[in-house]
């Protein structure tokens, strides 16, 4: 039986999976995808649709993600001006918002900081002669409006480019294409997968698991049997609602609990989320949860109080975070990488990651690997190459 050889293979056709490819195919070096369904099939297409650096991420001391998360930005805004479009973000301060103004005003001051103080890294209060346009945003007990600028994308189609951009460089797509099995072998692995209702295998120096929620099943079936994370599977849901909210992107605390909560535009209407419930099930069967759909309306109507909340649309996306102790705010969201041999990684376990930071996340990847790949010469580099939407795939 002739197989295909590959240095490459990667599973799973999210965000993450699609940029593993492209910097493999970047680097030189002969890369496949197999995804089961279709691209950004998971929570690639059902995320808050920001490319941000993770303002709230300061509390938690994660520094080192959002500077790495707002160099990202700038390079998603200068290759993809058609996917990623920098929008301003509002922060509405009322008398019983958890964090001050002097709270916000240092954060905010950190956060251009980090962003290199370049003139939309910077960030102002919004005088209130402006309160009444911004799209009936409630009044009663405001203090003040903090405005700074990030940036929104549809994710699915920013997947779906990243992956267009590896096939211009030679990378291949198995798509769709269920794993199976993988034995390793010498010098590499042996992937099983089934298409088309036939069973096929390629060979791979290198296998890279990045299958987010489904990654440890993929574990399951991969011999001999490779260390595993434990993590905790969080959903978080979005509504849409009819009317748009023209402005821009407010940045909101839930009244229930003081979470952070995204009101924002979205295909011309408003996308209200996101929210952090435990999950414990098939992640094919994610759907928001009763719950979380009036925890959202309930935000949006304590801040637009004169907006349709009625849902016309609602969805659901699974987070994977490293189980631990404390609430899912808290834990670390920088992707963590979980290799079968820390000397010699043939297979690595990408874990959590935040779709602003997929390139970054791609490259530290190829570095994991790069003792255990041939010697290849680069072709491009993934932060100058194009990312084009309605690439034909």
């Amino acid at each position: 039986m002739s197989r295909s050889s590959y240095d490459v293979a990667v599973i799973g056709g999210g965000i993450h999976g699609a940029g593993a490819l492209q910097a493999a195919a970047a680097a030189g070096y002969r890369a496949v995808l197999l995804e089961k369904n279709q691209l950004a099939h998971g929570t690639s297409s059902r995320s808050s649709k920001l490319i941000h650096g993770g303002l709230r991420y300061l509390e938690t001391a994660q520094i080192a993600l959002v500077h790495e998360s707002l160099r990202e930005r700038e390079v998603l805004l200068r290759i993809a001006p058609d996917l990623v479009r920098r929008v301003p973000f509002y922060v509405p301060v009322y008398r019983e918002t958890s964090r001050r103004p002097w709270q916000l005003r240092v954060g905010l001051s950190i956060y251009a900081i980090l962003g290199g103080m370049m003139a939309n890294a910077r960030f102002n209060t919004v005088p209130r002669s402006e309160w009444p346009d911004l799209d009936g945003l409630e009044t009663s007990g405001l203090q003040a409006i903090f405005r700074y600028w990030d940036a929104q994308t549809d994710d699915a189609a920013l997947t779906q480019a990243v992956v267009g951009s590896a096939r211009e460089l030679g990378a291949g797509l198995l798509c769709p294409a269920t794993f199976v099995s993988a034995r390793r072998i010498d010098r590499g692995y042996r992937v099983a997968f089934r298409s088309e209702g036939r069973q096929d295998e390629i060979d791979c120096a290198a296998l890279v698991n990045a299958a987010g929620p489904w990654a440890n099943r993929i574990l399951e079936s991969i011999e001999p049997t490779p260390p595993r994370l434990d993590v905790d599977l969080v959903q978080g849901s979005h509504i849409v609602v009819r009317g748009e909210v023209r402005q821009g992107v407010y940045y909101t605390e839930a009244p229930r609990d003081r979470r952070a909560v995204f009101i924002m535009p979205w295909a011309g209407k408003t996308l209200v989320g996101t929210t952090e419930s435990p999950f414990d099930g098939d992640p094919e069967d994610v759907r928001p949860l009763a719950t979380e759909i009036d925890y959202l309306r309930e935000t949006l109507a304590r801040y637009f109080p004169l907006r349709d909340t009625e849902v016309l649309e609602s969805f659901a996306g699974l987070r994977v975070l490293p189980r631990q102790d404390g609430s899912f705010f808290r834990r670390p969201r920088e992707t963590i990488f979980f290799a079968d041999d820390p000397r010699e990684p043939r297979l690595i376990t990408l874990y959590g990651g935040k779709l602003t930071a997929y390139r970054s996340s791609a490259l530290k990847l190829l570095r994991r690997l790069r003792t255990v790949l041939p010697s290849r010469s680069a072709v491009a580099d993934t932060a100058t190459l194009p990312l084009v939407a309605d690439r034909v795939l």
